[in-house]
């Protein structure tokens, strides 16, 4: 068990749960979070963006935070699990609409399962994404590099975290992106 192990996580959805809007549901998933014993050290602003992809549904509230969970990645990622189930989350369809979406884009500066695994997903080509998930966590998030709607929120609470294979801190990660897909990330 990594004890105080720091964890970056993307929140995202685009419909309605019980808990309300989406905006209402990231707030009250932070708080079951926190209630479940997950310190969250910042949370970052809340931001529109469109749906991927475009069509397939409303537009999606994201957000970033930064957190202290006193257990191993693996352990993390069940945890964020059961949230998004307690919200009606239904994995049927990737890159669906969605309730809510947690997704663990970082472990401090572990890299998971090993840096060839990664990197196979990481160069994994966009009409594969569509079909592929993987039967293991990959950590960092093998596309947070290519993502706005991750990168801008990230920003407001990791600027200066450090991709362990990229070598790039989060500012810097946002700044490769084309100038369009950033502007398509409107804080609300």
């Amino acid at each position: 068990m990594i004890s105080g192990q720091e964890y970056l996580i993307a929140l995202g959805g685009n419909l309605r749960s019980e808990a309300g809007v989406p905006q209402q549901t990231l707030r009250a998933a932070l708080a079951m979070l926190e209630d479940g014993g997950v310190q969250l050290k910042a949370v970052s602003g809340f931001y529109r963006t469109p749906c991927f992809p475009p069509g397939a549904g409303p537009d999606y509230v994201n957000a970033a935070a930064r957190v202290g969970y006193d257990g191993g990645p693996q352990d993390f990622l069940t945890v964020l699990h059961t949230v998004e189930s307690q919200f009606g989350r239904e994995r049927q369809q990737r890159w669906g609409r969605r309730t809510l979406d947690l997704d663990l884009v970082a472990a401090g500066q572990l890299v998971l399962p090993d840096e060839a695994i990664h990197a196979d997903w990481r160069n994994l080509p966009p009409e594969k994404q569509v079909e592929s998930t993987p039967d293991q966590l990959i950590v960092p998030h093998p596309r947070l590099q290519d993502r706005a709607f991750v990168l801008v929120p990230l920003a407001d609470v990791a600027p200066d975290w450090v991709h362990p294979v990229l070598g790039l801190s989060v500012t810097e990660m946002l700044e490769h992106l084309p100038p369009a897909s950033r502007k398509d990330v409107v804080e609300l």
